[in-house]
C-alpha cells in the first residue's frame, strides 16, 4: 500500500495555539500522484476575530457566524487524516493549533508530519525566503485565495509534489514514513512508540531484560524518542537503538521538574548510555569569602568539598574564568580579589585605571563589596525560602518546586483550587536530595524564565 498524505492548512485568530482558535481549515488527501479526497470548512472560533486578522485572511466575524464549531468537525478531521502523514508549509504551526483544539476536547491527536519549509530549504538553498508565497512564485505555482486554508493547502500539494519528485530524481529516495522503524530491537513495537505523548517529561529506555539503558528529558517526549530511534550518526547511537526493547515515560508538565527529575534519576540508576550525565556537570564553583580586611573575595575552585556551597556552578574552569573576567570588567571589580591575577601588590587593572584600588586598600571595603553583592544578587538564587510555581501535568493542577533557605528540598503537584493555601503547597512536596547539579539547573532556569515563573517567598 502506497503512502498517503494529508496536506492541510489552517487560518486562525492569532499565533498562539493556547489562546487563539481556528477559523478556516482545509485538508487534501494526496496519494503521491493526485488528490483523492478533501475536506474544507470555515470554523466558528467562538470568539471575536481581530481586525488585523480579517484584513490578512478576508475572514470576518459575519462569515463564521453560522459555520460549525471545531467540535462539530473534529470527527471528520480524525477520519480523513487517520493512517496518513500530515504535510504543511511550516507544518508545526497548523499541527499545533489542531492538537490544541483536540486537547480542549480531551482527545490526544497525533500524526507523523512533513514540513515543506524544511524540504524547500534543502532543495532550493539559493532562495533567500522560503515562505509559501516566495517559493511558489519561484516555481511558478499559482496560489488562488492566498491566506485562505483551501488556497494555501492546494498550493502546498503542488509544492510537495515538486519537492518529492526532485528528491527522487537527485537522491533516489522515496517518501514513505519519514519516521520509519529501521534497525530496532524486535521487542520494541511501533505501536508502543506511537503511543508516546507529545508532552513535557522524562523518558526511559530499557533493554530486553528490563535494565535501564538511558534516561532523557524533553518538552516533546514522542519527538525526542523518534530522534533517538532515527539516529545513525555514531556507532554508540546505533548500538543503543538496537538494544532498546521497551520505552516508558513520566509526564511532568513543568520543564523545570523534568530537568530535576532527569538529574535525580540518572544519579540514582546510572544508566549505561548516560555516561556523560552520570559525571557531575558542575565540576567547578564560584566561592565567596570575606578576607581579613573586610573585602569580599571570589575564587573559582573544584567542587570537591561537600561542606562548602558555591554561589554558582560551571562545567569547566575555563568557562568559569571567562565569565568571571566578564563580570569583573562589567562591575569594575579587582582581578586580584577575584582570583584572576596573582601579585603581592596592586593588580594589573589598577595600573590601567580599571581597578579602584581595593587590592591596595584605597577603595573602602563597603563600597567595593556593594558591587560584588550586586553581581551575586543578579546571578544567584535568593537564600530565602520560596516556592516556584509552574504549570502542571494538566489544566487543573500546578507543579511546585521548594527551596528552603536557598537549598532545593523537592517538588510536587497541587490542584489549582488549593494553590492559595501555603500549608497545602508545602504538604504537596515530595522530598528529593539537594546537590550542585540541581542547584545549577534551578539557577539557570530561573534566569532563563524570570517572568514566566511565579515565586512565592515564605518564612519558616
Amino acid at each position: 500500500m502506497s503512502t498517503e498524505y494529508a496536506v492541510l492548512d489552517v487560518e486562525t485568530t492569532g499565533v498562539s495555539p493556547r489562546r487563539d482558535k481556528i477559523t478556516d481549515i482545509a485538508v487534501f488527501i494526496f496519494d503521491g500522484d493526485k488528490i483523492i479526497d478533501s475536506f474544507e470548512s470555515l470554523v466558528n472560533p467562538e470568539c471575536r476575530i481581530p481586525e488585523r486578522i480579517t484584513a490578512l485572511t478576508g475572514i470576518s466575524n459575519l462569515m463564521v457566524e453560522d459555520a460549525p464549531c471545531f467540535y462539530e468537525i473534529a470527527k471528520k478531521i480524525i477520519e480523513i487524516t487517520e493512517q496518513r502523514i500530515v504535510v504543511g508549509h511550516n507544518v508545526n504551526f497548523d499541527y499545533n493549533f489542531i492538537r490544541h483544539e483536540y486537547k480542549r476536547l480531551g482527545y490526544n491527536f497525533k500524526r507523523d508530519t512533513i514540513d515543506t519549509v524544511k524540504l524547500s530549504r534543502k532543495m532550493l538553498p539559493a532562495l533567500t525566503s522560503h515562505n509559501l508565497g516566495n517559493v511558489c512564485k519561484h516555481l511558478k505555482i499559482r496560489i488562488k485565495n492566498r491566506h485562505r486554508a483551501a488556497g494555501d493547502a492546494l498550493a502546498t500539494v503542488e509544492l510537495f509534489a515538486w519537492l518529492k519528485q526532485k528528491d527522487m530524481m537527485e537522491n533516489g529516495s522515496r517518501y514513505t514514513k519519514v519516521t520509519g522503524f529501521r534497525g530496532l530491537h524486535s521487542g520494541l513495537k511501533p505501536e508502543k512508540i506511537r503511543s508516546l505523548p507529545e508532552e513535557t517529561g522524562v523518558y526511559y529506555f530499557y533493554d530486553e531484560h528490563h535494565k535501564l539503558l538511558y534516561i532523557g528529558k524533553s518538552n516533546n517526549i514522542y519527538k525526542r524518542v523518534m530522534t533517538h530511534l532515527n539516529n545513525e550518526t555514531t556507532d554508540r547511537a546505533v548500538e543503543m537503538k538496537s538494544l532498546i526493547a521497551d520505552v516508558d515515560f513520566e509526564t511532568t508538565g513543568s520543564e523545570l521538574v523534568a530537568l530535576l527529575q532527569e538529574s535525580h534519576e540518572i544519579k540514582k540508576h546510572k544508566p549505561r548510555f548516560n555516561r556523560a550525565q552520570r559525571r557531575a556537570v558542575s565540576r567547578y564553583g564560584l566561592y565567596v569569602f570575606e578576607d581579613d580586611n573586610g573585602y569580599l573575595q571570589m575564587r573559582i575552585e573544584r567542587n570537591d568539598d561537600v561542606n562548602k556551597s558555591p554561589v554558582l556552578c560551571f562545567s569547566s574552569k575555563k568557562t568559569a574564568r571567562q565569565r568571571l573576567f566578564q563580570w569583573a570588567e562589567a562591575h569594575q571589580l579587582c582581578q586580584k580579589l577575584c582570583g584572576l591575577y596573582e601579585s603581592a601588590g596592586a593588580c594589573f587593572g589598577y595600573a590601567l585605571g580599571e581597578c579602584n584600588g581595593a587590592c591596595v586598600g584605597e577603595e573602602p571595603a563597603d563600597i567595593y563589596n556593594s558591587r560584588v553583592e550586586t553581581l551575586l544578587k543578579k546571578y544567584s538564587i535568593a537564600t530565602s525560602s520560596m516556592l516556584i510555581v509552574e504549570k502542571g501535568r494538566n489544566e487543573k493542577e500546578l507543579a511546585v518546586v521548594q527551596l528552603q533557605n536557598g537549598k532545593y528540598t523537592g517538588h510536587g503537584y497541587i490542584l489549582k483550587v488549593l494553590a492559595n493555601r501555603r500549608e497545602e503547597l508545602l504538604d504537596c512536596i515530595k522530598h528529593y536530595p539537594d546537590n550542585r547539579d540541581v542547584q545549577m539547573i534551578i539557577r539557570q532556569y530561573v534566569k532563563k524564565y524570570p517572568r514566566r515563573l511565579k515565586m512565592l517567598k515564605y518564612t519558616e
